[in-house]
């Protein structure tokens, strides 16, 4: 065997464990609807690429073995969309020709247990973060409400460094709230840097960045409040179906050290039927 056909081999072989991986998932697995009767078993291409947030040709390209390079970015969605256990993730990267994920990175495996809680609640918002407060996961349901914050560029997918550095991120919460989850993001985001290693370059070019960029932010810093986020109340001003009294929820996994932030109408709110509604939209979007 020359290189050339080692290499076609190699290709294939991570087509082929891609293959695998999507024929043996259900739709109602990954919360999709079946769709009637199936000739093929699995999931299809298209849905894979939509649940990872790709193009329908670039995976169909990526399982025959005709992308060269798989981006790590790309890889991870797809360790997501499939519902890979470590693992399996391991494996992707590998046959990918890439080095796995760092176990802080944004791209690092998701704990199954809180990707199943992702699929079972899709009707409402949640999203898994890391211990930074990256969104590293979303539903459906988080999506339509927030907008996809996954796989962004820089520091975008961070929950805090958009409050801080994009005032339009605050759009949608109170304006009464604003002073409280400014000092519970930057409590929180000080818990998860002392967890970090001395010299995390992620966490401290974080914080690093986010001192050049608010004034703000520097002064709740320099007041030195450590506190990981917890359950409290909040208030969403949607421009579709008005404001949505939440309760922000925050289930911690164990096994990544990721969190699952959830978002449940409050009782006695009208909530749950604006969520119904929201639903209806989002749904609208993906089909």
């Amino acid at each position: 065997m020359n290189g050339r056909e080692a290499v076609m081999e190699e290709r294939n072989a991570l087509g082929e464990f891609l293959r695998s991986r999507r024929e043996r998932l259900r739709p109602q697995d990954v919360g999709l609807s079946s769709g009637g009767r199936r000739r093929t078993p699995g999931l299809r291409r298209e849905e894979v690429a939509l649940l990872a947030t790709l193009s329908s040709d670039y995976y169909s390209r990526l399982e025959q073995g005709r992308v060269r390079t798989p981006s790590e970015a790309a890889l991870a969605s797809l360790a997501r969309a499939m519902r890979l256990s470590g693992e399996e993730q391991l494996h992707l990267f590998r046959l990918a020709g890439q080095r796995p994920p760092e176990p802080h990175s944004p791209l690092a495996h998701v704990d199954p247990a809180m990707q199943y809680l992702l699929d079972v609640l899709d009707g409402t918002p949640a999203q898994v973060c890391d211990d930074l407060l990256t969104v590293v996961a979303q539903n459906r349901a988080a999506e339509v409400l927030f907008g996809a914050w996954t796989g962004l560029p820089g520091y975008e997918s961070n929950v805090t460094w958009r409050w801080f550095a994009d005032p339009a991120s605050r759009e949608r919460n109170d304006p009464d709230e604003h002073d409280r989850i400014g000092r519970a993001y930057t409590a929180d985001l000080c818990a998860g840097l002392a967890k970090r290693a001395t010299r995390d370059v992620v966490a401290h070019g974080l914080v690093a960045d986010l001192l050049t960029r608010s004034g703000e932010f520097a002064r709740l810093w320099e007041e030195h409040d450590v506190a990981a986020l917890s359950s409290a109340p909040k208030r969403i001003l949607h421009p579709l179906v008005g404001d949505l009294d939440l309760q922000c929820d925050v289930v911690l996994s164990p096994a990544t050290g990721h969190r699952l932030v959830l978002f449940r109408p409050r009782a006695g709110s009208d909530a749950a039927a604006k969520f119904d509604f929201l639903a209806v939209l989002g749904q609208q979007s993906f089909d």
